[in-house]
């Protein structure tokens, strides 16, 4: 099949799995064109069967702000025409789902059909979608699209909730490569970190407000009070200027280390012990996956889809938001005793293997069929 994917290039986790959908893809032997503003992060080595169209927005001093929306459904038209694409597959329902409804209605007025699928990843309609300035596109987008998928029941809910959904959702989970993931750590990186054998306690992040990054301190305190440990801070953002200043006012910022964005994030997972993920909501959770499918386990809140991901008891513990005193014991419970923690890596190991990879592209790739039969 030829698929064009439409996604945002950057560190988010709608980016990151549209990626790595598209390299599994093209490893399957689709060809595979991505349609987005700059090459996508984890789209970092040549591939056959993957070609990257880059967006050129235009500047011109009677737009106040680049009409980014409108480059992007007419380089559509021009990736999907001059490759003779089979459908396009958009993740993140703003801008993307709008812009491929225009590109459709100008290749239908050509003669040509193009199907849409489209896929939910969260604060697109958790957040950014329910301002009342946006809502009524984005209702609209979605109901156009010929296949509405989302990445979790709760994301599913959600969105029938928020909008005027008349079509079926179809729930289709976020994924994972456990054999990327699945790697023995560096034992010269974790010395670095954490010399005296202290555990590494890890969060992952875009550092948006929603993520609760005071939290995240706050039972790292907990934490370091009663065994040595260190707090690992992968990402950056507009709270981590808060956290530091947090961890300085508790006397804690000798044991916080900030690494910044990082391409290779298995090799940051591999050496944790232990996952933290005190989201004010995750329509899935697709960092708590990855920490599992590097058999490191988990505590998070219970918000969104996280409760589908992260099975409290087996691959860690949830609790309300904004509980720290229930995460911070759940925390120490898993970390005091090395059995224990062992008991976790296995159990989260084992739970990550039902969204490895292999089970989720075939889903997706029924789902293409529907509309390309003969490819």
């Amino acid at each position: 099949m030829r698929i064009g994917i439409v996604c945002y290039p950057t560190f988010g986790g709608s980016g990151v799995l549209a990626t790595e959908l598209g390299k599994a893809l093209a490893e399957k032997g689709h060809l595979v064109h991505f349609i987005t503003y700059q090459q996508p992060v984890r789209l970092s080595m040549f591939m056959p069967n993957i070609f990257y169209h880059e967006v050129q927005v235009p500047t011109y001093p009677l737009f106040d702000f680049p009409p980014y929306e409108t480059a992007l459904a007419s380089t559509m038209v021009n990736v999907i025409k001059t490759n003779n694409l089979d459908l396009l597959h958009v993740h993140y329902a703003i801008p993307h789902a709008s812009a491929a409804f225009m590109a459709k209605m100008i290749l239908q007025q050509e003669g040509k059909d193009i199907p849409v699928i489209t896929t939910l990843h969260g604060t697109d309609i958790t957040l950014v979608g329910k301002d009342k300035m946006f809502a009524p596109v984005v209702s609209f987008s979605i109901n156009q699209s010929d296949v509405i998928t989302a990445v979790s029941e709760n994301l599913k809910e959600e969105t029938y909730a928020t909008f005027d959904i008349q079509k079926e959702i179809e729930v289709v989970y976020n994924f994972v490569d456990v054999e990327r993931f699945n790697r023995k750590p560096l034992d010269a990186f974790k010395k670095v970190l954490a010399p005296n054998g202290e555990r590494v306690i890890l969060h992952a992040s875009n550092f948006r407000q929603v993520k609760r990054i005071a939290d995240v301190v706050q039972v790292f305190n907990e934490i370091q009070k009663q065994i040595p440990a260190k707090l690992l801070f992968v990402g950056d953002g507009p709270e981590r200027q808060n956290a530091e200043e947090q961890g300085r006012a508790l006397g804690i910022f000798d044991k916080m280390i900030f690494v910044g964005k990082q391409e290779q994030i298995e090799d940051v997972f591999a050496i944790a012990d232990l996952f933290l993920l005190p989201s004010e909501y995750e329509s899935f959770g697709l960092a708590a996956l990855e920490a599992m499918a590097s058999k490191v386990p988990v505590v998070s809140t219970n918000a969104g889809g996280l409760k589908e991901v992260n099975i409290d008891g087996v691959s860690g513990y949830t609790a309300e938001i904004g509980d720290i005193e229930t995460m911070s014991a759940r925390a120490l419970d898993i970390l005091r005793d090395e059995a224990t923690l062992q008991g976790f890596r296995e159990r989260a190991f084992h739970h990550a293997q039902q969204y490895h990879i292999s089970n989720i592209i075939p889903q997706y790739e029924a789902i293409y069929r529907r509309f390309c039969k003969d490819c």
